[in-house]
């Protein structure tokens, strides 16, 4: 029996608070103990927003790394993570992945899918973004980059026919309220609470993911 998703469903997804973005990422390093590190903001020009990086064919306005060094710069202290961000308090926060956490990446419907299922399963979650670009990732434990092709073949699919990747060592993902140019904010589709503080193992979700990415072709 094909399974579907009830459109209730999938528009209840929560509300992001008026935290400023400095507020936001210092929580995120004192209350989950993430690594952040601030990227581009967005800056008016011509009756609308740019990047900050000032390419104006930009892919990800105001949400990807300002500086090459990114990866050296993030931090997990709430201290030296409020002074970066009082020096541009507008900056977008960004998450290192590869470090506390994984993230599998799906398209948005195949994303809601799976959570569906999930919960019908009562699997532990994580927390879940999803991005004004329509996609939606499922935070796991590190060395999800290194498991999920073969948990993908054991599952009878090849997983380079399926739309689901991992962000692990050396990738990052923009997490909430950070903006994405005009298209909107990054919100969670499962937001962190002391619930979900313990990651499951790509393992645990892996299933439900392919399926639903199947589904989705």
């Amino acid at each position: 029996m094909e399974e579907t998703i009830r459109g209730t469903e999938a528009a209840q997804i929560p509300q992001q608070r008026g935290t400023s973005l400095l507020e936001t990422a210092v929580r995120y390093a004192e209350e989950r103990h993430w690594d952040v590190f601030p990227g581009t903001w967005l800056v008016p020009a011509d009756g609308g927003q740019r990047c900050s990086c000032e390419d104006p064919a930009c892919a990800a306005p105001g949400a990807h790394p300002a500086r090459g060094d990114w990866a050296a710069q993030a931090t997990g202290s709430a201290t030296v993570a409020r002074r970066m961000w009082q020096k541009q308090p507008t900056a977008s926060v960004l998450l290192p992945t590869g470090r506390t956490f994984d993230a599998i990446d799906v398209p948005e419907t195949a994303g809601f899918l799976a959570l569906a299922r999930m919960r019908r399963m009562e699997l532990a979650l994580g927390p879940v973004t999803l991005t004004p670009d329509r996609r939606m990732r499922f935070f796991v434990l590190p060395g999800a980059a290194v498991k999920v092709p073969d948990l993908v073949r054991r599952l009878g699919w090849s997983p380079h026919v399926l739309d689901l990747g991992v962000l692990g060592e050396g990738a990052y993902v923009a997490a909430p309220p950070t903006r994405l140019g005009t298209w909107g904010a990054v919100q969670w589709a499962c937001r962190p609470t002391a619930a979900n503080r313990w990651l499951p193992d790509v393992e645990e979700l892996i299933s439900p993911l392919t399926y639903a990415c199947g589904r989705d072709r």
